[in-house]
């Protein structure tokens, strides 16, 4: 089980790390996404992989899952879709504006080399 997560978590760093480096908005979008939806599972795998565990120590429990990472990753889940969506909006105001998605637009030529 583990095994298949970490290489889950690996998976989509990767994607989203390749997605992050290419020249459009939406896709550079869809990368930061993919980034933080493995970080969410490392922090989620981080408290224990167990099925049918308690989530707080009682007495009697010997296997219980930890709850702090399963907080933590809802909260980075609110988190990144409220980034998502402002990141969103900001890339289409940009491409309404320009009428261009490229993320690095070339340079204008200088004055001087007009002429």
């Amino acid at each position: 089980m583990e095994l298949l997560v970490a290489s889950a978590i690996g998976a989509m760093t990767a994607g989203g790390i390749y997605l992050m480096l290419r020249l459009r908005t939406f896709p550079v979008i869809l990368g930061i996404a993919m980034l933080t939806y493995a970080v969410n599972v490392f922090l989620f795998a981080s408290g224990r992989l167990t099925v049918g565990s308690a989530p707080v120590l009682r007495e009697g429990v010997t296997n219980y899952a930890d709850p702090l990472p399963q907080a933590l990753a809802l909260t980075a889940i609110v988190i990144s879709f409220g980034m998502t969506a402002v990141v969103v909006m900001i890339a289409l105001g940009s491409y309404l504006g320009s009428n261009d998605d490229h993320v690095n637009d070339p340079a204008e030529p200088d004055a001087e080399d007009r002429t």
